[in-house]
Order: C-alpha cells, then structure tokens, then sequence
C-alpha cells in the first residue's frame, strides 16, 4: 500500500490540517507526531528507505527501540501537510539502542524532523510505558487563549488547572488530572524536553509559559479534542477577566459531586483551593487598583 493511501496517514494528514485550521500554527510552527502500530508499519514497509542515514536523536530513549513514527518536518508549514504531504511530514525509525533515528519515508529534499524530536521521543516514551501502550499521539501547538493566560496566571499547575476547571463544567471530566505548566525556557532543546517528560508523569497536557501547549492522547482525536477544549477553556477565562472576574463560580463542593457522579479522581490538590482568594479574583481586584490608581 502507499504510504498516502494507509488509513493512519488520512488521520495524521486530517489532524495536521484541523490544527491549521484553528490558527494554532502560524509560519512553521508546532509539531505533531505519532507512534505507529505493527499493523501500520506492515502496510506501508514495502515504501520504506532502508538504506537512509543514521542520525543521533539528541537524546536517549531505548523504551522506543525499533519503533516508527510520523513526525512532521522542521521549516515545514501545517498549511502543506495536506497540499504538499511528502515535503512536509516524514516516517522515522528509531535504531535498537534508542539513540539515532533515520528518515526511511518523506521529508523529502533534504528535510528533517521538527527541532523538537528529542522532546517527542522522550515524552513518548514516558506515556508508552505509563498507559501501556495506550497513548501513541504526541501534539505541540500555539492556541493564542492559552499562550496569553500565561502572562495573567501563577505559572503553576494548581492555579492552570482550577481557574480552567471553572470555566467549563466538561473541563474536569476531560482532563481529570490536570494540567502541568513549565515555565519559559528555550525551545527544541533537552532541557525543556526534560521538563515536559517530568509533567507528562502526572499529566496528559503541559502548558508551555508563553509559548503554546504540549498534548499526549491515545488517538488523534482524543488529543486534538483535549488541546482544543483546553484552549476554549482559557478563552472564557480571558473574556471573564476582561468583564471583571467571576461573581459566582464552580465551587469546590460542586467539583466533588461531579467527580462522585461521574466517578473520577479528582487530585486533592486542585480541590484544596479557596474560592475567595482565586487568581481570577485576585487578578480582577489588581486590575480594579490600578485603574483607580490611575
């Protein structure tokens, strides 16, 4: 079978597109990759490359060992990844010590994988070995709702997760963990792929401090939803923000019957919060000050 033809490709290609669609990649910008299955490589193998080039990865992950990937291109644009697929995405294949990887499909013209490849592979292999093999979607993109609540919000995992569980009574029940924040640090690097691998052992989605989000799912659509309710979530917190914060809220009691009814496990830290001294409130009441001040 062509590599355009497999059903997993029309769903890397739809996903690619629907993010473009939603302006989450402005120029060049996110990423998105996705551990193949055996079935997958089967139907497509007979396109593969298999004397490509090793290169080293950047980083070590021999939980990945053999394993396949799509993963988008570095400098290539979302916009293409429907009109111009072969330029603009690529499949890797990671070595048996988890330490290189070459290109043995797409990407063509001397393309290579996004400069955020270490921070894909490190984080996939986390959330293969913590849901089993489950989760095989890794997502980076910048929804501008989330990259601005990042210049208002405590950078902490406590204040991102309770002021978006408010805002959305859907909210706790598709993401349920919460959500991990790291703050600013250079991108494409380890360190931030390090970082992130930290946040992924306890979340599913992990804010980027003015830069965008990073997403783990089980399939395309779980992960594009959860970016996509995430980011809805912080658009309503910039529109309550700019109407003078909440009056009335979602309250702790209310989070703990909703997690009761629809039998969740609602982490004790994001329910252990003050409704009156909130950072919407908070946020709200600085802003009120300085307009008097002024």
């Amino acid at each position: 079978m062509r590599v355009l033809d497999a059903e997993c490709t029309k769903k890397f290609m739809q996903m690619a597109e629907d993010g473009w669609e939603q302006g989450w990649h402005e120029r060049n910008g996110g990423n998105l990759s996705y551990r193949m299955t055996m079935d997958d490589v089967a139907s497509v193998a007979e396109n593969f490359d298999l004397t490509a080039k090793w290169r080293p990865i950047g980083t070590s992950v021999p939980g990945l060992a053999r394993e396949h990937f799509f993963i988008t291109g570095t400098g290539r644009y979302f916009q293409n990844v429907v009109r111009d697929p072969e330029h603009s995405f690529g499949i890797i294949e990671v070595d048996e010590t988890g330490e290189n990887y070459r290109i043995v499909w797409g990407l063509l013209d001397g393309g290579r994988p996004t400069s955020e490849l270490p921070t894909h592979l490190m984080n996939h292999e986390v959330k293969k070995a913590q849901t089993n093999g489950a989760h095989r979607v890794i997502y980076h993109c910048h929804p501008a709702n989330v990259i601005a609540l990042t210049f208002v919000l405590p950078l902490t995992d406590e204040a991102f997760t309770r002021e978006l569980w408010e805002m959305m009574t859907e909210c706790p029940v598709i993401f349920p963990d919460g959500i991990g924040v790291v703050p600013w640090m250079v991108p494409g690097g380890r360190a931030i792929a390090v970082e992130s691998a930290k946040k992924m052992q306890s979340y599913n989605a992990v804010i980027w401090a003015m830069h965008g989000i990073f997403c783990s799912g089980a399939t395309f659509d779980e992960t594009f939803g959860l970016v996509h309710t995430i980011d809805k979530s912080a658009g309503i917190l910039l529109k309550v923000l700019a109407a003078g914060g909440k009056r009335q809220t979602i309250t702790t009691q209310d989070f703990r019957d909703l997690a009761k009814d629809f039998h969740l496990t609602l982490p004790e830290k994001f329910l252990d919060v003050k409704e009156e001294k909130s950072e919407t409130a908070k946020t709200a009441k600085t802003a009120k000050a300085a307009k008097v001040t002024k």
